[in-house]
């Protein structure tokens, strides 16, 4: 785990005794959409557990799993992702919990205190599919019960489908018609919840249109990407920069 000013420390240290919020993701690199998840659903995070022992933790987490577009993880990238979250005075976790539960598990062990999870609708979207739990003997039953068993939420920044026109909430979305009733299920019990106080205007924005405009030469991303992260990439030529 990497503090906000850049030190190495154990989770533990860091987590105990504390609510926790985690967002993940590749932050390659992180977008304004990304933060303004991460400072929405922080806000309503403590709003909500401001009662309870010790001050809530917000961590962004990057799984090796996930670390690499190919099969070799490149310690430096990693490292320049980490920088340009703390520089935005982030909290950095590195796992290797490629599962949602695994993750939620690891946590629940270093505190009493509430856990949740924020992400896009995309990943709530994702998470209902069931392909992704195959390898397990009761499927997305299991999975979902070993996540939520100790109370888990979840918080979702909704996601404009056509535009700016409709956009997509937790209480909106479709889910397959044998699924709908564990969905509403966790819906009704508080588990999955909308984040409120989002900013419409960064919806459209994707890391990986970022990206590709970083390594283009493309000026375009330097208005979809925080000011600090800005000057991080020039200075360090990172994600490929062509200046």
């Amino acid at each position: 785990m990497f503090t906000a000013d850049g030190e190495v420390v154990q989770a533990a240290e860091v987590l105990y005794k504390k609510p926790i919020l985690v967002v993940r993701g590749s932050f390659r690199p992180i977008t304004n959409a990304t933060l303004d998840l991460i400072e929405s659903a922080r806000e309503q995070f403590a709003r909500e557990h401001q009662n309870q022992a010790g001050t809530a933790v917000v961590l962004t987490e990057m799984t090796l799993r996930h670390l690499a577009e190919q099969d070799v993880i490149h310690p430096r990238d990693f490292l320049d992702r980490a920088d340009t979250l703390c520089a935005l005075g982030l909290t950095v976790l590195v796992s290797n919990y490629a599962r949602y539960f695994r993750l939620a598990a690891y946590l629940v062990r270093q505190t009493k205190q509430q856990v949740a999870i924020a992400m896009g609708l995309r990943r709530l979207r994702e998470m209902f599919d069931e392909k992704y739990y195959t390898d397990l003997d009761g499927g997305i039953l299991e999975a979902f019960g070993r996540m939520f068993k100790n109370d888990l939420k979840l918080y979702i920044y909704p996601v404009s489908e056509d535009g700016q026109a409709r956009f997509v909430t937790a209480e909106t979305l479709e889910v397959a018609p044998h699924l709908r009733h564990l969905y509403a299920h966790l819906l009704r019990n508080g588990h999955i919840v909308d984040i409120q106080g989002y900013h419409r205007e960064y919806q459209g924005i994707h890391a990986r249109d970022v990206l590709a405009c970083i390594r283009s030469g493309d000026s375009q991303w330097e208005g979809m990407v925080p000011t600090p992260v800005v000057h991080m990439v020039k200075e360090r030529k990172l994600f490929e920069w062509r200046g």
